[in-house]
């Protein structure tokens, strides 16, 4: 046999119809073999790889620089403030909103004590009461909310454009930095947006769901609707907002999903 393999690749006569068939099979089989070979060992240097440290960490290097380099893409050829999100009629919105998380919601939670803390760029710390921000008018949306899970559903919320919000508050400094960071009360959930996203105009302050103040398990009493990401960034339950020219810390992030998780 190997001796009819060796004749068949060295003979420069022409092949019968059989012959050739089989020198084609041998070598396609050949350069399957190194190519998953090569995924094998591609695997194997990723997973040896040091994982990224600081406040992305949980995923190697290369993976990482991957998703960052994504990012830059996305925000340099696909973002644009003018490239709004599709929205649907109230009527579309269904009834039974999905839950999906709890992290942050914590049962010892007391609504009366909440307050919406906001760190300025010079430290000082506004501490805001949801009174306050239904003062300011009042934005609606329903729009397809889209979960990194892969599920999706056309939902309705109400409350307060993110860019209102900061004009409202005199916010025009912060407003220049690359980032915002959030975080539930207990600070045991935390996101990092970037600020472009969160100045998009469909991006709100969200304190109602279907026309009626938000239930405790979607974040009431304040929570973050920003349609242009994933479900991982719509924060429920807002108790911290700061803003920071580097990525603030980011949950998910640091269990190595994709830090921007944009749509």
């Amino acid at each position: 046999m190997a001796n009819f393999i060796s004749n068949l690749f060295r003979s420069n006569k022409k092949l019968t119809v059989d012959e050739f068939i089989v020198k084609k099979t041998i070598t396609s089989f050949f350069f399957l073999f190194l190519f998953f070979a090569g995924c094998v060992w591609a695997w194997k240097w990723i997973k040896a790889q040091p994982r990224d440290k600081g406040i992305t960490g949980g995923v190697q290097q290369p993976i990482r620089n991957v998703l960052n380099a994504n990012e830059k893409i996305f925000r340099t050829v696909t973002y644009s403030k003018n490239h709004l999100t599709k929205t649907y009629p109230f009527s579309a919105a269904v009834k039974n909103v999905r839950f999906n998380g709890n992290l942050g919601l914590g049962n010892d939670f007391d609504p009366a004590t909440w307050s919406l803390h906001v760190v300025k760029k010079n430290g000082d710390t506004l501490s805001l009461k949801l009174d306050d921000l239904k003062k300011l008018p009042k934005t609606e949306i329903c729009f397809n909310f889209k979960c990194i899970e892969g599920w999706n559903q056309i939902t309705w919320w109400s409350g307060v454009k993110f860019s209102d919000f900061m004009k409202a508050y005199g916010l025009n400094e912060e407003a220049t930095m690359k980032y915002i960071g959030l975080s539930t009360p207990d600070e045991k959930y935390y996101v990092g947006i970037d600020m472009p996203s969160a100045l998009h105009p469909q991006t709100i302050l969200c304190y109602e769901l279907n026309g009626k103040p938000l239930p405790m398990k979607e974040g009431y009493p304040l929570r973050l609707i920003i349609p242009v990401k994933y479900g991982i960034k719509h924060l429920k339950r807002i108790g911290i907002l700061y803003f920071d020219n580097n990525r603030p810390p980011d949950y998910w992030a640091e269990r190595g999903y994709d830090y921007y998780s944009g749509l």
